[in-house]
């Protein structure tokens, strides 16, 4: 290495900075970087020293660097002739950047000797690229240091004053030692120094020599030249021929004339710019000549004019020579000699101004573009001098009668920015204002010269106002006689001439816009008769009305031999109307008269036999122009003009388009294979494509856009696939077509959906989608993005120079960048399908790979000139591994590991361009989810054995997380290499890895030093309000910590949960981050609703953020310990925050944001209200912001609030459960009541016409297998979670808190609500549709049958008619117990609908009573079989939803019981059956709860299936518990036994509420102990008498003995509840809880009072009944005295050990619960006065 230390960065990666394609964009850090790398800029070539024993001796001494690195740099340093240690330095740099391989592969690579001369030759390319962008460096610090535009122009200049004062010594030594140069041979530079080697070693150095000419001139354009050193200069480029006579000037081929010539162009400039010629004339014109610094130097004159007589031999020295001339001429006039004369005549000889006008070109076309417009500053200086010295016809500057060579070169010098300004703002007289004032002279006589200086002059819209000015008032008219005309009076000497009659100037028809020259206009005669009479008339008129007539003429001579002498006149025409319009609009309307007839002489000239190509590329530039500014104008005149491809038949399908049936090429396609593709010309292709891609951009609508698709189609289908097989004249038109073509598809692909068609004709972009996904265009496509890096780099690698923006490179870089844009446009919006098309097998084929596409996209992360196309190609990848089904590993084959180093090494570095590096973790972040082979690759994650056996991983030393893991490191926040998108990035990775539970890296990560820290700090930090919100992307990096936090406490047991993410949580709760974030997220949504008109840039952001806030919270209700959310306080204050975003957002009706918003928010408060109900219970008031939601949302867009309406409906009736309705909160009852009987109504509504839809739709289907007759449509109304279903709950809700019922009652009195329900509930039991709705319905009746307004309301809306036949439809009668289901009877199924109905009845007669008898007793009728066999089923089938429904059935018959007269009247016969089937379930109950065992048999074997943990029934519910998914020995027992215990308390239920309703059918006890006159012939004998067990047989009657047995089995529960201490067995106390075991005695005492009360009854109607046998009433009375002694003392025990009351006060008649007295129960008293009295 050099002597002044070790080189930080390479030289282009110190270039890429300087351009600012880098991350550092700060000026400090420019400034420290050309402090840095300072030395290396002063010394420049230099900088790179020769091999020397000193370099070689340290090189060795040197520990840090490998041996066989050391070897290879000395092979290295032998080939490039190089110091050694610079040498291993340089290939350190390629290795870091350049090298394709892995680090393994090195060291393959260095051993064999084959592979590694490869790699040296490439070495040697690197070295010489490393040179030239050290030029470069100085190039565009000379460049931009006096630009106050240029960001870094202050640290340019510090830098460029710093290097002034040796620069030119240096750099002018650097070209002398490279003009001077040996070529290297095998000799001395080793084997490999091949010929082709030599070559390219020239070719490298002419390109040094070009740009270092280029430093010299860029910094005499600032700096003055001291006379001595114009010599210098002028000797070494006289003695090198300016370039011509290079020393090795054999090795120089044809590829290298223009760099040759480019050395020529830059010597001359610099000695003209070294004479000083702006200043000269500047010292001229103020008459101080003796200033200028070669008035003093004599000795440097003399000199001079003695070397420039010599010159002349080359075309190079003409600039030289013009400028001495002018310097002599200037500064000593009176001592002009013979040999400036000649030195000038020689310079004019050469052809100067032809010279200088190509050079400009030249320079303009390639390299820099501040070189070339420096070029033209100095040479504007030159001429503008030479044409105020000179007489403009001793220049002898003709080059025919369109223009001159002066002309020429003024307007290639007036291109130059800023000059045309200069121009207009001098004296007409000074400078090319000569020119110019000679061109209009000669105007309109010659046409053009005139018209291209001015349309050179146009630069901004003040020039645009200056050039139309000046051509709207033209005061000559100049004309060519060939003789004297008639009509002229002229002066002798015929130098004036006068007209006698006025002359139309063209020859048009009358009417039309003409020209007159006035009868007595003056004209001065130029030349004399001897030649043709040029004559100059003294008119005033308007050279717009000319060019109108110019236009018009050519319309009318088009078909005759004149047409192509007029289009070289209105061809400069049209080409100022295309600049003045682009450059300033606004003049467009006074050029009207003009552009109106373009369309009229695009029309004619297409149709000629040979058209003329560029006239007519210059009508269609011009509407190009009007197109972007008037589309739909330019498009409807464009149709009548024949130009444009067109179909002959109306476009109706895809594959009529594709097939091109019907469709013209039009005049362009005739014109492009006719004349463009034989002659390789193709201005008029390129206009086209301009043309088209503007209509397009225009947005015309879907008409227009149909009418372009012949002209979209003609690209697709004859232009995109073959361009690149066309024969071009010229370097660079492909690529240009080839991007034009490319950029036209790219804006099709753009078009917004407003813009495309909606109709049955193909859009453009489905055309184009089709057409690039099936056809060869996609073809073209795949082979442009196939060119591969290699090739770009070959081709940026021959330009002159790549600082420009215009080159063959940069535009296949622009092409190859498009490509991937179309092709990333067409996968995303192509139609969904099974088979891949053949655009995405080209896409994703495997094989070798040299036609792997993936390799060749992958491998673009190698280019290093622009930062857009590796970035692109990512782009495309990340949408390949997400669309593709393949394997992006697998695709990349050998090449994987080398590629994900590369990535890697582009993600790692500081200074890499920050969007290439987001790409890179987007394309990872895809990838984890879609290509485990390729994430894998990229985690390199290694496995390492624990002591204990178990497996570990570590991150290895090529992983992806390394990087990761220094992006989200708290202490690189805020640095130029971490700014927020890249760290929001590197989280968005993180989390798909949470999200894929990648466990391996997972594990890695979760115990990294400071993981969780650094992970969680973003939740620390205090963002700005959301109205100041300037990096929306900083909501998504909160947003994704949050959610990976969130995961990783959702999956990982608490426990096992890492130190340092419970710290982070202990801390985040003790820093309240939860208010703040809650605070946050509320005033995030309160700004969005408040700016929802002008919308925000953040939404999705927002959203994010919303969702995963909403994640966090929802875990904290159920993992709080974790989470450390235990406070009440603060968990009302973020429930309060969600109520009031959830109201901010929904309560903007009009905002679709708002409303999705709202609608995440609505969730969380939805499950906040469910879990944190401590909390709601203690908040103010809710119902208030609830009630305004509601009517808010139900006045929004319906079908967008579907879900959301559910969820406020679902929040309503969660608040009503916790809090209830308050007295204070009445008076939002009434609002809120008729907002939900109006949704119920309309939801009501809605659902029959869905309901009768669905029933049409399931007759007219023709499959009679098919079961399902619920459309899809049907399902979504009726849903357990609808609007109906909750609308109808919340009602119910409501009316609980509704305690008189005024208020619903007055709302049904204005909103019809009850009618609809119930038409709603008749269809649905009809049609047996509507499970959900019609549960919900019949518990609103239910719950509004509680009072007596509401159960009138309920009967007077029809309720019998509406449920009692359609019921019938619900379930089938049958023989068979089976019927009864067996599920349990909290799941939604019809059996439990009958049920429901069962209850509403029941309630309604209990409520109503006598005004309800019939519509029970009509209920009875219709459906008495279901009700026998249910009371039937129990000894048969102990599901709890079987007992549920006798239970139902046995409540419902007690409420009907107390009218037993109108039943007995009515229905008689029913009433004896019920009445012994009541009795038989007494018996079957009562035998099955006394033996236990037998239940338990039947509950496992009979009903066949296990048993389920299912809940009691309502008043007897035991705690349930789920089973486990194995429960194995003591927990399966207890599960069965909980299951038993639920059947018991059920048969309790029934049995209970049998005996009270058969209470009734037996007498009154108070009544037949002492009414001796009672008609015993009303009541039946229920039991027969007899003592025995009751048997399980149905034969066996109900006796006397069962009711003995159930008192007895009453007593033996009551016993088992009081045994506490059973440690062997489950017993119920185990398994119950206090309240339950309270409820279970009350239930126990309530039915042995009831079955003292039937046995007493039924004894005493035996002992009066006279057909009984007294034997039989002595037996009776024995038994009974015996048996009920025996009770009585059971019972009294049990009194005194305490027992809860009865409930049989509420239900027994007044005379069954006799007064309490002292000491005795009134059930024990009532029980021994009945033996007393049985005794007697």
């Amino acid at each position: 290495m050099a002597d002044s230390g070790v080189i930080v960065r390479s030289c282009r990666e110190l270039w890429t900075i300087l351009l600012g394609r880098s991350a550092l964009r700060e000026p400090p850090q420019i400034e420290e970087e050309l402090d840095k790398h300072w030395d290396m800029l002063h010394q420049g070539l230099s900088y790179y020293k020769p091999p020397s024993p000193a370099s070689a001796q340290k090189l060795k001494e040197k520990k840090d660097v490998a041996q066989a690195l050391k070897d290879f740099g000395l092979r290295i340093s032998k080939l490039m002739c190089l110091d050694e240690q610079q040498s291993v330095q340089l290939l350190q740099c390629y290795l870091q950047e350049d090298y394709r391989g892995t680090q393994d592969s090195l060291k393959v690579v260095l051993k064999d000797e084959r592979q590694s001369q490869a790699l040296l030759l490439k070495i040697a390319d690197y070295y010489y690229e490393e040179r030239l962008c050290l030029l470069r460096c100085i190039l565009l610090l000379l460049t931009y240091f006096q630009d106050e535009r240029h960001p870094f122009r202050v640290e340019y200049h510090n830098c460029v004053s710093k290097l002034e004062k040796d620069l030119v010594n240096n750099y002018q030594t650097q070209f002398k030692d490279l003009f001077n140069a040996e070529a290297p041979t095998w000799e001395t530079h080793g084997p490999l120094m091949t010929e082709r080697q030599v070559s390219r070693w020239f070719f490298q150095c002419l390109r040094e020599q070009s740009l270092l000419l280029e430093i010299l001139f860029l910094y005499y354009a600032y700096f003055e030249m001291a006379p001595a050193d114009l010599l210098g200069f002028t000797r070494m480029f006289k003695e090198q021929g300016f370039g011509l006579r290079q020393t090795n000037r054999h090795l120089v081929d044809k590829s290298m004339d223009a760099l040759v010539e480019r050395i020529g162009y830059l010597g001359s400039l610099i000695l003209v710019e070294g004479m000083d010629i702006d200043f000269l004339h500047k010292c001229a014109l103020e008459d101080r000549t003796e200033q200028h610094q070669f008035s003093n130097a004599t000795d440097v004159v003399k000199v001079m004019d003695q070397l420039l007589v010599t010159f002349g031999d080359i075309h190079h020295h003409g600039p030289v020579l013009l400028a001495w001339v002018l310097l002599r001429h200037t500064l000593r006039p009176e001592e002009t000699s013979p040999v400036i004369r000649r030195i000038g005549n020689t310079a004019l000889q050469l052809g100067v101004f032809q010279y200088l006008s190509t050079m400009l070109k030249s320079l303009g076309a390639s390299g820099n573009n501040c070189t070339a417009s420096t070029a033209k500053m100095c040479i504007y200086g030159l001429l503008s001098f030479v044409v105020t010295s000179f007489e403009e016809d001793s220049l002898q500057t003709e080059r025919g009668s369109s223009g001159s060579h002066l002309i020429d070169a003024a307007c290639e010098v007036l291109s130059a920015p800023s000059l045309a300004e200069i121009f207009w703002e001098m004296k007409p007289n000074m400078g090319l204002g000569v020119i110019l004032d000679s061109a209009a002279g000669m105007f309109p006589q010659k046409i053009a010269p005139l018209l291209q200086l001015l349309t050179a002059l146009l630069s901004n819209k003040t020039t645009v106002k200056k050039v139309y000015n000046f051509l709207d008032k033209m005061s000559f008219y100049t004309e060519i006689h060939k003789q004297k005309p008639n009509d002229i009076i002229s002066k002798d000497d015929e130098t004036l001439w006068k007209r006698t009659t006025p002359k139309l100037l063209y020859p048009l028809g009358s009417g039309q816009t003409n020209l007159w020259l006035p009868q007595g206009v003056l004209g001065q005669v130029l030349m004399g008769p001897e030649q043709d009479f040029v004559v100059r008339w003294d008119y005033s008129y308007s050279a717009w009305t000319l060019f109108t007539c110019e236009v018009e003429l050519l319309l009318h001579v088009v078909s005759t031999a004149d047409v192509l002498a007029h289009c070289t006149r209105v061809k400069p025409i049209l080409d100022l109307v295309h600049k003045i319009i682009s450059t300033d609009w606004s003049v467009s309307d006074c050029l009207l008269p003009l552009t109106s007839r373009i369309y009229m002489l695009l029309q004619r000239l297409t149709s000629v036999i040979s058209p003329p190509v560029d006239v007519i590329a210059s009508c269609v530039n011009c509407l190009s122009v009007l197109a972007a500014r008037m589309p739909g104008k330019v498009w409807s005149s464009l149709q009548h003009t024949g130009f444009l491809p067109f179909s002959s038949n109306a476009l109706t399908s895809m594959a009529q388009c594709i097939s091109a049936e019907g469709m013209k090429a039009g005049n362009y396609g005739n014109l492009l294979v006719q004349i463009e593709q034989p002659r390789g010309e193709y201005p008029v292709t390129i206009a086209f494509l301009r043309l088209i891609t503007t209509l397009v951009k225009g947005q015309l609508g879907s008409t227009q856009n149909n009418g372009l698709v012949p002209c979209v189609l003609l690209v697709l289908k004859e232009m995109l696939p073959t361009y690149h097989k066309w024969r071009y004249n010229t370097y660079g038109v492909r690529e240009r077509i080839g991007c034009l073509i490319l950029e036209l598809i790219h804006a099709i692909l753009n078009l917004s959906p407003e813009g495309e068609s909606q109709g049955s004709t193909p859009s453009l972009q489905s055309l184009c989608i089709y057409s690039l996904a099936n056809t060869e265009a996609g073809q073209a496509i795949v082979n442009i993005m196939g060119v591969g890096v290699d090739t770009i780099d070959v081709v940026l690698a021959a330009q002159p120079s790549s600082g420009g923006s215009e080159g063959p490179g940069q535009i296949l870089i622009q092409t190859v960048k498009l490509a991937f844009s179309v092709t990333n446009n067409v996968i995303r919006l192509k139609p969904q399908s099974d088979v891949a098309s053949p655009l995405e097998q080209a896409l994703t084929q495997h094989g070798g790979h040299s036609n792997n596409l993936v390799v060749v996209l992958a491998k673009y992360i190698y280019h290093k000139h622009d930062p857009a196309l590796p970035r692109l190609a990512i782009q495309l990848l990340k949408r390949l591994a997400t669309v593709a089904p393949m394997s992006v590993y697998a695709c990349l084959g050998s090449d994987a590991a080398a590629i994900r180093d590369a990535f890697l090494t582009r993600l790692q570095s500081k200074t890499e361009d920050m969007r290439i590096k987001v790409m890179i973790l987007e394309f990872l972040t895809v990838a984890v989810e879609t290509q485990p082979g390729l994430i894998e690759l990229f985690l390199n994650l290694e496995v390492k054995e624990s002591s204990d056996g178990s497996k570990e991983f570590r991150l290895g030393e090529w992983s992806c997380l390394h990087v990761v893991l220094d992006l989200i490191d708290s202490k690189q926040q805020g640095k130029y290499w971490c700014p927020p998108l890249l760290h929001r990035a590197a989280l968005a990775f993180l989390l798909a890895l949470w999200q894929d539970r990648r466990d391996s890296a997972i594990s890695v990560l979760r115990i990294k030093d400071k993981f969780w820290e650094n992970l969680s700090t973003p939740l620390f930090g205090s963002l700005p309000p959301p109205s100041d919100t300037a990096e929306p992307c900083v909501l998504e990096t909160c947003a994704f910590v949050m959610k990976i936090l969130g995961l990783e406490i959702y999956y990982v047991v608490s426990g096992s949960l890492e130190k340092s993410l419970k710290d982070s949580l202990q801390k985040f709760s003790n820093s309240r981050r939860y208010e703040y974030w809650s605070h946050y997220v509320k005033s995030l949504v309160c700004h969005v609703a408040e700016v929802e008109e002008e919308g925000v840039c953040y939404l999705a952001e927002a959203q994010k953020l919303m969702a995963a806030w909403r994640m966090l919270l929802v875990l904290a209700t159920s993992h709080s310990e974790v989470m450390h959310l235990t406070e009440d306080s603060t968990k009302l204050k973020l429930f309060m925050d969600v109520l009031d975003g959830v109201k901010a957002a929904l309560t903007t009706p009009s905002s679709v944001p708002c409303l999705r918003l709202g609608s995440m928010m609505a969730t969380l408060l939805l499950i906040l209200l469910k879990q944190w109900k401590s909390v709601v219970a203690a908040a103010p008031d809710i119902l208030c912001p609830l009630s305004l939601i509601l009517e808010s949302v139900l006045q929004a867009n319906q079908q967008m609030m579907e879900r959301t309406k559910a969820k406020i409906f679902s929040a309503l009736i969660s608040v009503l459960q916790i809090q209830g309705l308050d007295g204070g909160e009445i008076s939002q009852l009434p609002q809120l009541l008729l907002s939900v009987c109006e949704t119920v109504k309309d939801e009501s509504l809605a659902l029959i016409d869905n309901t009768r839809l669905i029933g049409r739709a399931a007759e007219t289907a023709e499959d009679d297998d098919c079961m399902e007759t619920d459309s899809p449509r049907g399902q979504q109304k009726d849903r357990r979670d609808g609007v109906c279903v909750l609308a109808l709950h919340l009602a119910k809700e409501l009316c609980r808190s509704d305690e008189d019922g005024e208020q619903w009652v007055s709302v049904m009195r204005k909103v019809p609500v009850l009618p609809s329900v119930l038409s709603a509930l008749e269809l649905s039991l009809r049609s047996k549709h509507n499970l959900y709705f019609t549960e919900a319905a019949l518990h609103l009746l239910l719950t509004l049958a509680r009072t007596p307004q509401g159960a009138a309301a309920v009967a007077g809306a029809g309720i019998t008619q509406t449920i009692c036949l359609p019921l019938l439809s619900v379930y089938e009668v049958s023989t068979s117990s089976q019927s009864f289901s067996r599920k349990s009877q909290d799941s939604a199924c019809w059996p439990s609908v009958y049920r429901l109905c069962m209850s509403l009845m029941e309630s309604l007669l209990k409520t109503l009573r006598y005004t309800f008898i019939n519509e029970a007793l009509d209920f009875v009728g219709v459906h008495q079989e279901r009700m026998l066999q249910c009371l039937n089923a129990v000894r048969t089938v102990q599901s709890l939803s079987c007992l549920d429904e006798a239970d139902h059935t046995v409540g419902f018959l007690l409420q009907l019981s107390n009218f037993c007269k109108e039943w007995q009247f009515h229905l008689p016969k029913l009433l004896g059956d019920i009445q012994i089937n009541l009795c038989f379930l007494c018996q079957t109950c009562t035998y099955l709860l006394h033996s236990k065992k037998m239940l338990h048999h039947y509950l496992q074997v009979k009903n066949g299936e296990a048993l389920p943990p299912g809940p009691l029934s309502r008043t007897g519910r035991l705690p349930q518990t789920p089973s486990k998914d194995a429960p194995s020995g003591g927990e399966r027992e207890e599960v069965e036994q909980k299951a038993l215990l639920a059947v018991q308390c059920s048969l309790l239920k029934i049995l209970s509420k049998t005996l009270a309703t058969l209470q009734h059918f037996t007498p009154d006890c108070c009544q037949i102990l002492l009414d001796q006159c009672m008609d015993l012939a009303e009541y039946k004998i229920l039991f027969v008498l007899s003592f025995t067990t009751p048997a399980f047989d149905p034969d066996v009657p109900p006796s006397f003995g069962t009711l003995l047995a159930t008192i007895n089995v009453a007593l033996s529960i009551l016993s088992e509840i009081e045994k506490k201490k059973e440690p062997a067995s489950l017993s119920i106390v185990s398994l119950a809880s206090s309240e339950e075991i309270q409820a279970l005695k009350s239930l126990l005492l309530f039915t042995m009072e009831n079955c003292f009360y039937v046995l007493i009854s039924q004894a005493v109607r035996c002992l009066k009944d006279h057909s009984i046998p007294p034997r039989d009433k002595q037996r009776l009375k024995q038994e009974l005295c015996s048996e009920l002694s025996t009770l009585l003392s059971s019972l009294s025990r049990h009194f005194r050990r305490g027992s809860p009351s009865s409930p049989a006060s509420s239900v027994l008649p007044k005379g069954a619960a006799p007064k309490n007295s002292e000491g005795q129960e009134p059930l024990i008293q009532l029980v021994q006065a009945f033996v007393r009295l049985v005794q007697r």
